[in-house]
């Protein structure tokens, strides 16, 4: 095979008589910089190296579609949120002491409780325990023979007694609630599991202290009896655990490398990497008892039923999960106030409360899910999500604006959380939720082929309602609608899903759709 000669040379591009890039010319062929290509086309690219081989790998998207299980059950995983790690994110602030829940700092830097973010850290440690199963576990003191195994420092008493309340044995401690003061406390060296989980009472002005060392600095994570949700002192970080919640036994669940995480991404501490990490010890301080303490690999049910009581306890007398910040899609065109509710959070919540109702039975979750429901009959104009199109078809709005938005996922996510709860509903319930679903599944077979560009999807529909510039869904976005419709194609026989899923993936590969 002949090779044929080159002869680079530099040569400038106009690019539609607005402007010019430079080239390079060999023979009869153009050659482009990459750099243009990819902000002019939208594509991605990079240089890869393997074995001292180098190629350059070129792609349509940067997402990955992640496919749901291949069986849709309540209380399965949830789609693929095995795959989510919603605590790492950067609009996370930190995970409450006090619930045990993430704080939001999205369209608030303050931070606020958003319950899409909520559920989907319910969501995905559901889904990750599914997944991993039981976690590895080390046993620090759950009987009066591992007191042992502590330390104490000068003036600590330390006795084991009954507990009416918890009907077993449990350790008092008593010592100073100075952060000085030694207190009860266990050594260790581990470096793999960072989930401590105990349970807890102190009387007293006390405090929970974990200590961990990263490649060069020693590190105090204090958990204080205060309302103040994190905050931190160089090389010292400190997690309210509410003011008033002396005196109450306490579940302790926290993940000590995520909580270091958080801290050292706060502005008052100079340093900033996580690093190898080591958990060094635990320390106990003031007046109290103490039960089942254990470090583990993880702690997926207890963040996750701390979600679930969450929606059990901050649930309004609508039914709804009200979002107490401003959220503007387009400034002046739709804007929603403080208070507002959200059917992508309601449907959330749902899928939540039905797991948690069919792994504990505890029939207050499906109460609570039963009462999210009125909020999906309350219209858009009237304070609740529910938009009409064209006068025709319900549709569950992720925000409820006026006009309305009619986001796509959201939407999806809404119908995921009523199907969960037709599967296990009975009676009244169970014929309210059953119209809810059927009146959404119709809405969207009608409406879903609006949301297809021709190379991509469509975020949501303004560019129909509001008479503006369409929203395309970024890549991310776009998998997501892909992995809904993946999903929706199981718990449907419904032939357009799986047609316009196929057409969707086609898509990430650079098809478009025939011109005339």
């Amino acid at each position: 095979m002949e090779i044929p000669s080159s002869n680079l040379q530099e040569i400038e591009c106009e690019i539609n008589r607005e402007y010019s890039v430079q080239c390079r010319k060999d023979n009869n062929e153009v050659y482009l910089p990459f750099s243009f290509i990819q902000k002019y086309f939208e594509v991605y690219g990079e240089f890869e190296n393997i074995e001292g081989y180098e190629k350059f790998e070129f792609s349509h998207s940067y997402s990955e579609v992640h496919h749901p299980p291949d069986v849709i059950r309540p209380d399965g995983a949830f789609m693929s949120f095995e795959h989510y790690n919603v605590e790492i994110r950067k609009r996370v602030k930190c995970i409450t002491a006090v619930e045990g829940v993430p704080i939001s700092t999205q369209w608030e830097p303050a931070g606020h409780y958003y319950p899409i973010q909520i559920a989907q850290f319910a969501l995905s440690h559901y889904s990750k325990y599914l997944k991993e199963g039981e976690p590895d576990q080390i046993p620090l003191l759950n009987s009066e023979r591992d007191v042992g195994m502590w330390l104490k420092g000068g003036n600590v008493n330390i006795k084991s007694v009954w507990s009416k309340t918890r009907r077993s044995q449990v350790v008092e401690f008593q010592s100073s609630d100075s952060l000085s003061n030694a207190g009860f406390y266990t050594m260790m060296k581990e470096t793999s599991n960072f989930a401590v989980t105990f349970d807890f009472k102190i009387v007293s002005n006390g405090s929970i202290s974990l200590t961990l060392k990263n490649d060069a600095v020693t590190f105090h994570l204090h958990y204080v009896f205060s309302d103040t949700l994190i905050t931190c002192d160089g090389k010292n970080i400190y997690y309210g655990l509410g003011e008033n919640r002396r005196g109450d036994w306490i579940h302790f669940a926290r993940d000590a490398d995520m909580d270091l995480l958080k801290g050292l991404s706060l502005k008052c501490s100079k340093y900033r990497k996580l690093g190898r990490l080591t958990l060094l010890g635990i320390t106990i301080r003031g007046h109290g008892w103490l039960d089942n303490v254990t470090v583990s690999s993880a702690a997926h049910m207890d963040h996750f039923f701390n979600a679930a009581n969450w929606f059990v306890t901050h649930q309004d007398s609508r039914g709804g999960w009200p979002i107490m910040v401003t959220r503007k899609l387009i400034s002046g065109v739709m804007e929603l106030q403080p208070g507002w509710y959200s059917a992508m959070a309601q449907g959330h919540g749902i899928s939540t409360l039905v797991r948690a109702y069919l792994k504990s039975k505890n029939t207050v979750y499906l109460r609570t899910a039963i009462n999210a429901l009125k909020i999906f009959e309350i219209s858009s104009a009237q304070g609740g999500v529910k938009a009409r199109f064209a006068n025709s078809y319900n549709w569950y709005e992720e925000y409820p604006t006026t006009p309305s938005s009619f986001v796509l996922n959201g939407f999806i996510f809404s119908l995921f959380g009523l199907y969960d709860l037709k599967e296990i509903a009975t009676g009244e319930p169970l014929e309210k939720v059953t119209q809810l679903y059927e009146e959404g599944i119709k809405s969207l077979k009608a409406m879903l082929l609006m949301y297809d560009s021709g190379f991509g999807t469509f975020y949501d529909l303004r560019h129909v309602s509001a008479g503006l510039a369409p929203n395309r869904a970024r890549w991310d976005y776009h998998t997501v609608h892909i992995s809904q419709l993946l999903q929706l194609s199981k718990m449907e026989d419904e032939p357009l899903f799986t047609r316009t899923v196929k057409r969707w993936q086609d898509y990430m590969k650079g098809v478009r759709s025939p011109h005339n």
